[in-house]
């Protein structure tokens, strides 16, 4: 089986400009979104949910919002059967720690994985979007930790026009050796469709580093 779509957004979800969304709902051939509310927990969630419901109804979706906020719901068999069986996912924006401390070696990301290799579309927006990286992007120092591993050999910096030239450049001449890191800004993603290539999509091409030095996007599918 073919692993899905996976797409890495800046942050800015669930907007109008984030016109890509549907392509990736047309890519998962269903009508639901399933989402994960994981990192915005302390950051009222059901208006991140409520947000969410409204941009997809616009594009003929509704969603199945998962009870996964802290590790008791991350390690419920039932709320990772849902997963396991959703076609399209998205893991919303918040906390990168927490998120990282929830999800990490629990039945809920194991089945996020396993219904990605298994086609499942999936899309993770800013601090989330790090994480689900083998190399992490620490948003409160700009350093590199262990993420979740999902994506190897690419790391990103979500909202990208947020961070100043001198924690870019920091972030930049630390990433580890080959690592290929994304500047991802607001409304805008890197996509790897099903065929393994990556793409740009929405209002911002995405910068792209490696070693220190700026590459384009031709790096990713080498």
């Amino acid at each position: 089986m073919t692993a899905g779509p996976l797409a890495l957004v800046g942050t800015g979800e669930w907007s109008e400009e984030c016109a890509f969304d549907a392509d990736l709902l047309a890519e998962s051939a269903n009508s639901t979104v399933t989402v994960l509310l994981t990192a915005a927990a302390y950051e009222r969630p059901e208006l991140a949910a409520a947000r969410a419901a409204e941009h997809f109804a616009r594009l003929g979706a509704v969603l199945d919002v998962l009870d996964v906020l802290d590790r008791s719901g991350a390690c419920d068999e039932a709320q990772a059967a849902r997963v396991r069986e959703a076609r399209f996912i998205y893991v919303a924006s918040g906390s990168a720690m927490h998120l990282l401390s929830v999800l990490k070696s629990t039945p809920v990301w194991e089945a996020l994985v396993e219904a990605h290799h298994n086609g499942a579309v999936v899309a993770a927006a800013g601090s989330s979007a790090s994480v689900l990286c083998a190399d992490m992007v620490d948003p409160r120092g700009g350093g590199f930790g262990v993420g979740l591993g999902l994506v190897r050999g690419l790391s990103l910096i979500p909202r990208y026009e947020q961070w100043s030239a001198e924690k870019s450049r920091r972030t930049i001449q630390m990433a580890p050796k080959g690592l290929i890191l994304a500047g991802v800004p607001a409304a805008s993603a890197l996509i790897r469709s099903r065929d393994g290539r990556w793409v740009s999509a929405g209002s911002t091409v995405p910068r792209l580093f490696r070693d220190g030095l700026s590459v384009g996007l031709d790096v990713l599918n080498d």
